[in-house]
């Protein structure tokens, strides 16, 4: 028989909707496993492919529920929203009983609203995670129900109970995190690779500004680098075609699966300011060229963006204000600067929290053990 402290846990984890809320979650189960093997874990999220084909690449089981977003809606798809609640907690009750888990770690997202409130009715701890500066909207209502709450950056704390939060980080997987302490890559032929990334579901205005600066850097005579482009599902075509007819090397896909290999390779990023996403860079010590999504809930993306911007490893335009002429000039820039690049490598990776997944489990086990 194995001690208390040694034993397996039973975890079940929610969230999800976006690869940022599911890849942290991702890494704090990889972490449990780790570190207690015997340990069983159980996702409950939504139905989108984002969800089900990350879990199933990890391997890991997954339920689902009822759910819809509530924030922003139209009335007949607030009304859809509101009458699925109360089947999503039955729902979630049922696989809560089945599983019979020993904490919740809940993620964010719409669907984790009826799960934790499955939860607290069989009096179960949870523990949140936020990833962003700004709280999202489940997070906010659900804050009153957690035990303990785990921030990803310094400042979030202003928005929950002071005496419930714990800096931990944003924990990222373990083949990225495997990453850290690397210097940027040679460039292979003089030239550098830029790494450019929507998002999980893309982000069409990115790869537009993008598209256009490298069209006039390669008329110019200046496209003298690799692109690695994630474009989500509907630009594939548009932005392959856009850069076979500039005569670009790149790599066009909608979505990578290794993360890693991307940023292992990467001289520099284009990005979105999603918080999983800067936690990745940040480990990885890769600089980048930030473009927040300017219709994120309560701005957080560009508030996600400012802690990096001001630690020196980012540098950040506003969708609205940025042209290809104004990025096509930033990138001649920093790709004729490898000094620069790898000062800002430095600092990205300054401001990482590289175990942030064992801050999580460790909260997580202390919450637990604390509830017995």
């Amino acid at each position: 028989m194995k001690s208390g402290e040694e034993r397996g846990l039973r975890l079940l984890l929610t969230g999800g909707g976006t690869g940022g809320h599911l890849f942290p979650a991702v890494a704090t189960a990889e972490e449990l496993r780790r570190r207690r093997p015997e340990s069983e874990v159980l996702f409950i999220g939504t139905r989108r492919k984002v969800d089900s084909g990350s879990l199933a690449a990890y391997g890991f089981p997954a339920a689902t529920i009822f759910s819809y977003g509530l924030k922003g809606k139209k009335p007949l798809e607030l009304a859809r929203a509101l009458f699925a609640l109360p089947i999503g907690y039955l729902q979630a009750l049922r696989h809560l009983r089945l599983f019979r888990p020993e904490l919740i770690f809940a993620v964010g997202g719409y669907v984790t609203g009826p799960v934790v409130a499955a939860a607290k009715t069989l009096r179960l701890p949870v523990v949140l995670h936020e990833q962003n500066m700004v709280p999202g909207l489940a997070n906010r209502k659900l804050a009153a129900l957690a035990d303990r709450i785990c921030l990803s950056l310094p400042g979030s704390e202003a928005a929950f109970d002071r005496r419930k939060t714990l800096l931990t980080g944003n924990p990222v997987r373990r083949d990225i995190l495997a990453l850290a302490g690397q210097p940027l890559p040679e460039w292979s032929d003089g030239r550098p690779t830029v790494v450019v990334l929507g998002g999980s579901q893309g982000a069409g205005p990115v790869n537009r500004l993008v598209v256009g600066a490298v069209a006039r850097l390669a008329a110019a005579g200046k496209a003298s680098f690799r692109l690695v482009h994630q474009t989500g599902e509907r630009d594939v075509e548009m932005v392959a075609r856009a850069y076979r007819e500039s005569r670009v090397e790149a790599r066009v896909e909608p979505f990578f699966r290794n993360m890693a290999g991307l940023y292992e390779e990467a001289s520099l990023l284009v990005s979105r300011a999603g918080a999983t996403t800067l936690a990745e860079a940040a480990v990885a010590g890769r600089p980048a060229i930030l473009i927040p999504y300017p219709f994120a809930a309560d701005n957080h993306q560009e508030k996600n963006a400012a802690h990096y911007v001001a630690g020196g490893g980012a540098r950040m335009f506003a969708e609205g204000d940025l042209t290809p002429e104004l990025l096509a000039a930033e990138l001649a820039s920093l790709l004729t600067e490898p000094t620069t690049l790898r000062r800002m490598g430095e600092a990205m990776a300054q401001l990482a929290i590289p175990d942030a997944a064992a801050r999580i489990v460790d909260c997580c086990l202390a919450t637990c053990t604390k509830g017995r």
